[in-house]
């Protein structure tokens, strides 16, 4: 069955719990420090996504790829992503993610649980190792592109489309889409979405936004579950 809609999911902070994949890589790459920092300098708009990914990459260069995939596996994440995932596809969403978040997290977490597709930025690989450059950038405005272009490839109206995420880097997709869910989230993010939630079950959370979503959401016998 082709899908009515997408649906697109961030990853830090939506599907992070405690520690955004950024965090808990640095932690691990020995600049947990420096990110913290630059994390906390883009949460106030004085360093763009560009910047904080240069600082990010830095601590990568000379490590395998398939080393710190695996480090990913202990990574804390919100509990109910599968059914989350299956709720969306019984309600004709196809689910994506669309982040700020590098590429390679992304692919992790969609052969973990099968999201269909993501974005992010890119570092650079060479050999199967990371050189410790940026290959791509992408900021949030990568974001609302990339739903565009899904939802062009598909024949699909971006308009039926919705997005769940969690912070001002959401707010550019939740302009675009036709529903929108901020959860567990920033007060501007809560007030650019639809509908707001906070909780610990990303399928809660996901029936919450299909019922506030009306017609958009379709099936009262998909949410009710």
């Amino acid at each position: 069955m082709e899908p009515r809609g997408l649906i697109f999911f961030d990853i830090d902070g939506t599907l992070t719990r405690g520690v955004n994949s950024g965090i808990f890589v640095a932690e691990r790459l020995g600049i947990g420090d420096e990110m913290r920092a630059a994390e906390e300098a883009y949460a106030r708009g004085e360093m763009d996504n560009a910047a904080v990914c240069r600082v990010d990459a830095a601590g990568y260069a000379g490590l395998r790829v398939q080393d710190v995939e695996a480090w990913l596996d202990g990574m804390p994440l919100i509990d109910g992503i599968a059914p989350a995932l299956a709720i969306c596809r019984d309600a004709g969403l196809e689910p994506y993610l669309a982040s700020c978040t590098w590429s390679y997290i992304g692919a992790y977490l969609a052969r973990r649980f099968g999201f269909s597709g993501w974005c992010g930025p890119e570092l650079e690989v060479v050999d199967g190792v990371f050189t410790g450059e940026v290959a791509r950038d992408a900021d949030e405005f990568a974001k609302p592109a990339f739903a565009r272009d899904r939802a062009r490839a598909l024949g699909v109206d971006v308009a039926a489309c919705m997005a769940v995420g969690d912070s001002r880097s959401d707010m550019p997709l939740f302009g675009v889409v036709g529903a929108s869910l901020a959860i567990n989230a920033s007060a501007e993010a809560c007030a650019a979405a639809t509908a707001a939630w906070e909780g610990d079950d990303l399928a809660d959370a996901v029936r919450h936004l299909l019922r506030e979503a009306g017609p958009l959401g379709r099936g009262a016998d998909v949410v009710g579950k």
